[in-house]
């Protein structure tokens, strides 16, 4: 990311808080220490110490048998579907889902895994009832349902465990595998307030992301049983995935384990402090570390040019904009951004 936001209608400004995402986090200076030390190895050799302990660290922390380090949550979440499913099969997940809607099908283009979207809750949840009625009968006009996917946090809210276990149940009782996007994982945790393992402990395999709100600059990992792990670490080497020194970015992760989970909790307050100077200008939503907002009239690109000439970076006018607070939004960052917004609508 440049340092200065372009415009193309005004000055540059110094970027004094970047709310597009929390995959904009960079390394801080113990973390690149932790990355300058790490031991390394070959990792498709399966000697590399670093990696290898990430992921039995992730796998114990969570309480599964085996764990798999991947370059990013797509890469994750796919090697999971394939690892649970065989091409014609199908997975039920939901339709604004990351897997389904943010993943450019990969699982059906590549992988020939059928998608089965179904509508979500407000609370990000989905229908027992809707979960069975998508599983097929065994007819050979219609795929094999394998495979349940489901996803916490979403848009930011964290679906309660009982909620997730009402939609786990229905696909166990479906004979279905079950799979969770947990690319905000730790914050879904945090905002519920529940042991690590309890959310895992649902699912049968969990992609765990690291570069969002633990602010590792690259990679996910996978946990589950050894036997599916097994199976996604054939499938992460064909899909040219393996890596060799890959300890230098497993150290960046095992470092945000360690420092960055613990501090989730700030990020949310944060954005809720930021949700309340946004209200008096339109519709807010929030939850955990997002917000979308949708000003009378919707979003326009004058807001976007306006906050970034305040130092605030936000993604373009799409009628809403989601704004994400991260560990590198400071209070000094949050108060740029309420002075731009409240300059911008007058407040």
């Amino acid at each position: 990311m440049n340092q200065y936001a372009s415009l193309p209608d005004g000055p540059t400004a110094p970027i004094l808080c970047d709310l597009r995402s929390d995959t904009v986090t960079r390394p801080d200076a113990a973390m690149r220490a932790a990355m300058a030390k790490a031991e390394v190895g070959d990792d498709v050799f399966g000697d590399d110490p670093t990696v290898n302990r990430l992921e039995t660290t992730l796998a114990e922390r969570l309480g599964k048998a085996a764990g798999l380090f991947l370059t990013s949550g797509t890469q994750s979440n796919f090697v999971g579907l394939l690892s649970h499913c065989a091409r014609g099969e199908e997975v039920i997940t939901g339709r604004p889902y990351h897997i389904y809607k943010y993943e450019a099908k990969g699982a059906s283009v590549l992988g020939g895994i059928g998608l089965e979207p179904l509508d979500v809750a407000a609370d990000g949840a989905l229908d027992p009832a809707h979960i069975t009625a998508a599983v097929k009968d065994d007819d050979p006009h219609m795929p094999i349902t394998r495979l349940l996917s489901l996803e916490n946090t979403h848009n930011g809210i964290a679906i309660p465990l009982t909620r997730l276990g009402d939609a786990v149940q229905a696909g166990r009782d479906a004979g279905l595998a079950v799979h969770l996007d947990g690319a905000r994982y730790f914050n879904a945790v945090a905002a519920l307030n529940c042991a690590e393992a309890a959310l895992a402990d649902l699912f049968d395999t969990v992609s765990i992301c690291l570069s969002k709100g633990l602010g590792a600059p690259v990679g996910s990992v996978l946990v589950g049983p050894q036997d599916v792990i097994d199976r996604a670490r054939r499938w992460r080497k064909m899909l040219g995935g393996g890596t060799r020194q890959a300890g230098i970015l497993a150290a960046a992760a095992l470092h945000a384990l360690d420092h960055n989970v613990s501090r989730l909790a700030e990020d949310h307050a944060r954005a809720a402090t930021l949700a309340d100077a946004l209200r008096p200008y339109g519709d807010v939503q929030q939850a955990t570390n997002m917000i979308f907002f949708t000003p009378p009239g919707g979003v326009t690109d004058a807001f976007p040019q306006h906050m970034a000439r305040h130092g605030v970076h936000l993604t373009g006018a799409t009628g809403t904009t989601r704004l994400v607070v991260h560990k590198d939004v400071t209070d000094d960052g949050l108060n740029a951004a309420v002075t731009g917004l409240r300059s911008f609508f007058g407040g």
